[in-house]
This record gives structure tokens, sequence and C-alpha cells, in this order.
């Protein structure tokens, strides 16, 4: 069994193939490429490429891939429906980079999830004012109008202002 084992030639990965052919000498170089296989074997049928994509390794999505490519290079015109479908779906699919960032249902969870964020601040503004003192006694409308009297006897700002002529504001007065 050992033997066996010895004596079957592996198969070398395709990247160290192409290092070693271009470090060897072209007689070895042809012989090696007579030797490669000229056609990729589809890993899967490309007229369903959409629905398997997601259950196949790494190796055999590269290996579609590598099959897309070479039936690319070819006149488009010749080309299957199916294969030109495969061909967009490998490239601009829903997968990898491109995957949808939020599941079905995702949204009524943020909603939900916001809603409550906003309900909790709510809450914290609510018990923060509670514990709040009273406002002071300068912001009461009575205040404001006694603001208003002690600058007209003081002629305060008197060309714009609360003592000027024609002054049609409500001077100090904020509250309603």
């Amino acid at each position: 069994m050992q033997a066996l084992r010895l004596a079957r030639p592996r198969a070398l990965p395709r990247p160290f193939l192409a290092r070693s052919l271009t470090a060897a000498s072209p007689a070895h170089a042809t012989a090696a490429a007579a030797s490669a296989p000229a056609h990729v074997e589809p890993v899967i049928p490309l007229s369903n490429v959409e629905a398997q994509w997601q259950r196949l390794s790494t190796d055999e999505q590269l290996a579609v891939h590598q099959q897309l490519e070479e039936l690319q290079k070819k006149d488009w015109k010749t080309l299957s429906l199916d294969e030109k479908k495969a061909a967009y779906y490998v490239a601009f699919g829903p997968h990898g980079p491109r995957a949808p960032t939020h599941q079905p249902g995702d949204t009524l969870k943020l909603l939900i999830g916001t809603l409550a964020g906003i309900g909790v601040a709510g809450v914290l503004f609510a018990w923060a004012r509670s514990g709040a003192p009273p406002p002071p006694r300068t912001i009461t409308k009575e205040w404001e109008e006694a603001m208003n009297e002690r600058a007209l006897e003081q002629k305060m700002n008197p060309i714009s202002g609360i003592s000027s002529e024609g002054y049609k504001g409500k001077g100090f007065v904020t509250h309603n």
C-alpha cells in the first residue's frame, strides 16, 4: 500500500506549476504545458449556479470562476443564456463583498431598538427634571415687566431700543 502511494504521481498546484515553468528551460515548458489539462471539468452545471453558489467550497467556486473566465474568452454570441447568467451572477451576484448586510426582519428590530433608546432617554430626562431646582424668580413675567419699567426710567438704549421714539417691541418680556 505504501509503495502504491509513493509510485503514484501527485498533481502540483497551478501557481506552483506556473512558477516552475517560468524558471524552467523552454523545452521543459512545452512538455509541462502539453501535460496540463486543456479543459477544466465543470464542478456544477452552469444552469444552476445561483442556487448552489453558497453551498460550494472555496475551491469549487474558484474552479467555476476559472471555467467561466475561459468561456468568456470566446465570442459572446456563442455562449448560451445559462453561461451568460452564470458569468453575471459570479461577477456581480449578492455574495462576498456584495452580500446584503441586513437580513429580513432586521428593520423591525432596528425600529424597536431606536424607539426603546428614545424612550429610555425620555425617562432619564424626566427623572433629571424632577430633581432639578425650581426656575429662578427672574424668569417670571412680572420680573420682566419690571425690567422694562426700569429700562424706561434709566432711558436705556435711546437710539434703537426700548427708550427710543416709536418703539413697538416687547422689551425684555419673553413670556406670554
